[in-house]
């Protein structure tokens, strides 16, 4: 399609501020993904994440999140780690999602966000909107989907054609009309039941329902419990958990990284148990201050990791 020079003005800059994909959608209300979403409350997945049942009005529309906001504009960035720290990912003594792996993406991405926001009042004028990353009550997987950004999959992952899932998604409400990019109407997981198999505490279930309850991520950093109270195997994941990612056949398209924000901290991967066990709370706020990894805390990080060490124990590994 033929964009507007505002339109193109938009795209441009993500490409300028290092975004991968960039999406346009008109803002209305999700009303299918509202029952969905009410439906997945009432079954109790979130599990302790009440703030998933917060705003629920604001999260299903956001013209009440934005008044006044006409487009809801998305950005996807890669964070697939470099080739060559993917050895130092396999050999870890403790696994950690690769999106922790570098600098926090809320502050990385939220600075660039407010960047392209200047520069289209500097160009265009007057515009109110604000910009999101996962802080704030947005569906930004629905918001990817409709703005043709790639397909929602069995994992709950966004997942694009050729470039798999391993992306952040942001988004930029803004209080102005632009040209609207067509909804991804395809879902290429087909039969493939790769990621549903493979999750080790059966989170996924075969309607792309996501128990967020029972998910790796949410035991080692949503949850806030002094013990971890499961029996199921948790493949030495400390801190979130990639393997329906990692299972799915349409990463094999994934290619490394632009973002140095991203690149793994320091040390971090050759970290081991005793490394982390011995550590002190001012050592850790200093070293991750800027780290998804501060969300769990190090008394957190600790209590998932002598679970590991138990599970390693009952398995025979130590």
């Amino acid at each position: 399609m033929t964009y507007s020079a505002n339109t193109l003005l938009i795209k441009s800059l993500a490409k300028q501020f290092g975004f991968d994909y960039c999406g346009i959608a008109a803002a209305k209300e999700l009303t299918e993904d509202a029952r969905r979403l009410e439906n997945w409350l009432t079954k109790g997945y979130q599990g302790e994440m009440q703030y998933m049942e917060n705003h629920f009005d604001l999260r299903v529309d956001p013209r009440k999140l934005v008044p006044g906001a006409k487009s809801v504009i998305t950005f996807l960035k890669n964070y697939y780690p470099a080739s060559q720290d993917q050895d130092a990912i396999n050999t870890s003594d403790l696994k950690i999602a690769k999106y922790a792996l570098g600098e926090d993406y809320h502050i990385v991405i939220r600075t660039q966000l407010q960047n392209i926001l200047e520069e289209m009042r500097s160009k265009m004028g007057q515009i109110e909107g604000r910009g999101f990353v996962d802080s704030a009550p947005v569906l930004e997987r629905s918001w990817a989907h409709l703005s043709g950004a790639g397909w929602i999959g069995k994992n709950g992952n966004l997942i694009q054609p050729k470039a798999g899932s391993y992306f952040f998604i942001a988004t930029l409400i803004v209080d102005i009309e632009l040209d609207y990019d067509a909804p991804f109407t395809k879902d290429y997981c087909g039969s493939c039941t790769k990621c549903i198999d493979a999750c080790p505490t059966e989170a996924i279930l075969p309607d792309k329902t996501i128990q967020g309850n029972h998910c790796i991520s949410y035991y080692t950093i949503e949850l806030k419990q002094n013990e971890i109270a499961s029996n199921k195997p948790y493949s030495d994941w400390a801190f979130g958990c990639d393997i329906c990612q990692e299972v799915c056949p349409w990463n094999r398209f994934s290619k490394e990284h632009n973002e140095s924000h991203f690149k793994p901290l320091t040390g971090l991967l050759q970290m081991n148990t005793d490394q982390w066990l011995q550590m002190e709370e001012e050592t850790f706020k200093a070293r991750f201050k800027n780290s998804p990894l501060l969300r769990t805390k190090l008394k957190g990080m600790k209590r998932n990791i002598n679970f590991l060490l138990e599970q390693r124990l009952i398995d025979g590994r130590l």
